[in-house]
């Protein structure tokens, strides 16, 4: 059976950081493309980064963010820890959603309704 957990939520001041993780199990996680998103209270859960599977490429698997935090987040995996990151920098009140990370086979994709498996949220608070 397919499990995603994520972890590494809470409460941090605006300009703070926090580290999230996305534990698989139950799949060759190194066959799957990875992807976080979030929803915050009142508005639909939206992108916003993703992985592609490992590739031999020696500058690694190809991501993507939404513009709104690009140069603010990364998204790294640990195929031999079956777990993928979410680094997030320079927070602000805006980024305060809950946050999920989800798994489909094949390439990345920016829409949620390509992946099949969720994991069940972290909570993010960002305070100002």
């Amino acid at each position: 059976q397919l499990q995603l957990v994520e972890s590494g939520g809470g409460l941090v001041q605006a300009g703070g950081s926090l580290r999230l993780s996305c534990a698989a199990s139950g799949l060759t996680f190194s066959n799957y493309a990875m992807g976080w998103f979030r929803q915050a209270p009142g508005k639909e859960r939206e992108f916003v980064a993703a992985i592609n599977r490992s590739c031999a490429s020696r500058s690694g698997a190809s991501t993507n963010f939404r513009d709104s935090v690009k140069g603010r987040f990364t998204i790294s995996r640990d195929n031999a820890k079956n777990t993928v990151y979410l680094q997030m920098n320079s927070l602000k009140p805006e980024d305060t959603a809950v946050y999920y990370c989800a798994a489909r086979m094949g390439p990345y994709s920016v829409y949620k309704a390509s992946y099949p498996y969720w994991g069940q949220g972290t909570q993010v608070i960002v305070s100002s």
